[in-house]
């Protein structure tokens, strides 16, 4: 499905809502068995957290069980790709961070495959956080940055194209001359944020809901958030922006989701951006969880959810390409990294 066919969707979809408050849908969905979303990171870390939330919700609404695969490996390429082979028919839909999906790719792990491959359905916008074991030397992000540009300092992430991996990057792109860390990967963001607590790496990068029960545990201790404000948690001290260290760091909203394939009924589509709208984005249970973990509750779904997406989209592509480990232009599917 082109993103002309995607607008359409979504003007139909619309269209409906405009008929009536509270009207359904034309031929509701009732599926007559479980629904699969391939998480494809362990269990866990960011995706698999935040999907054990929705699933519930998307369950009780309608009224079959949702099973979460956890199929790790291969930055999150392996699952993402099976659930692309999978029939289209509306029981197999997979969760991540979108600039993944949109990416994999441009990367060279899987082939032919874009963002418009799938119907968006968003729900939280993470932030990585650059922490360092408890008892490190290192009790601020500056004097960790000098040495990271001198040493090879070890940085646990959940791949090179994960979000840890891409913060990583990031901060490698803005510091002149580069870093001299050494990067090693882990299945998921919780076992890399596990190996920081536990001493077999000096750093994580990883998400900020991947590391908080560590931080309150006092396993962990955080120096920066890749943001341009404060990181505020629930019961923990604000952590400073790399803002404060790196003035000209270029920040774009990491947003997760659920993504249903294209090309199945389009009966599934309407029935999931209805549940989508009626119980995802007033969800209190979302809520809370962003609220505890330093995420951002900001569902979304269609159009809305798609052009939310491309900042992070774009900027994670156009990186991937400044730094030689494209394999595909983006430009092949359609983003201009000139104007980034």
């Amino acid at each position: 499905m082109n993103r002309t066919a995607v607008n359409a969707l979504l003007a139909g979809t619309t269209l409906a809502f405009a008929m009536g408050a509270g009207a359904a849908v034309a031929a509701d969905w009732q599926p007559d068995r479980p629904i699969n979303i391939i998480v494809p990171w362990a269990a866990g870390g960011s995706t698999d957290q935040v999907t054990r939330v929705v699933a519930p919700l998307l369950e009780a609404a309608l009224g079959t069980p949702i099973v979460i695969v956890n199929q790790p490996g291969a930055s999150g390429s392996i699952g993402t790709g099976e659930a692309l082979k999978a029939p289209r028919d509306g029981y197999t839909w997979t969760a991540n961070a979108i600039a993944n999906n949109a990416t994999y790719a441009i990367s060279g792990m899987l082939e032919d495959t874009s963002i418009d491959d799938y119907r968006i359905y968003l729900h939280v916008a993470n932030v990585p956080v650059v922490s360092v074991n408890a008892d490190s030397e290192y009790q601020d992000f500056a004097t960790l940055l000098e040495d990271l540009k001198t040493k090879e300092i070890t940085v646990g992430t959940a791949g090179a194209t994960s979000s840890g991996g891409m913060a990583l990057s990031a901060i490698n792109d803005a510091v002149e001359g580069g870093l001299a860390a050494r990067m090693v990967t882990y299945d998921g963001g919780a076992p890399a944020v596990l190996a920081a607590a536990s001493g077999e790496v000096v750093v994580t990068t990883q998400l900020a809901v991947e590391q908080t029960e560590q931080i309150r545990a006092g396993m962990i201790r955080p120096l920066t958030v890749l943001s341009d404000t404060p990181l505020t948690v629930e019961g923990l001290d604000p952590v400073p922006p790399i803002t404060d260290f790196i003035p000209d760091f270029p920040v774009a909203a990491d947003y997760f989701g659920v993504f249903i394939p294209v090309g199945g009924p389009q009966e599934v589509y309407d029935t999931v951006d209805k549940i989508w709208a009626e119980k995802i984005m007033t969800s209190p249970e979302l809520q809370a969880y962003a609220n505890a973990g330093g995420a951002v509750f900001a569902p979304s779904y269609g159009d809305e959810a798609y052009n939310r997406a491309m900042p992070v989209v774009i900027h994670e592509a156009c990186a991937l390409k400044g730094r030689g480990e494209a394999v595909r232009d983006p430009a092949d599917f359609g983003i201009d990294c000139a104007a980034e």
